[in-house]
């Protein structure tokens, strides 16, 4: 009897814990997704820095003991 007890806590907990992922998941896939309408596109932009080596360190510093 003692062991159908443990399987049917550990069955609960599982469900419990699909249940609960599965609606934070749907939660963040809905305040994330886009307006329906919006033909607004988000594009990555690649913005490259330019170094100036001769100011300040040209390498990162190295922390000796």
């Amino acid at each position: 009897m003692n062991a159908i007890n443990n399987g049917l806590k550990a069955l609960s907990c599982g469900i419990g814990a699909l249940a609960i992922t599965a609606v934070m998941s749907w939660s963040f896939v809905q305040s994330t997704a886009a307006a329906p309408g919006s033909a607004e596109t988000q594009m990555a932009r690649l913005t490259i820095q330019q170094r100036h080596v001769w100011f300040g360190q040209s390498q990162p510093a190295v922390l000796v003991d």
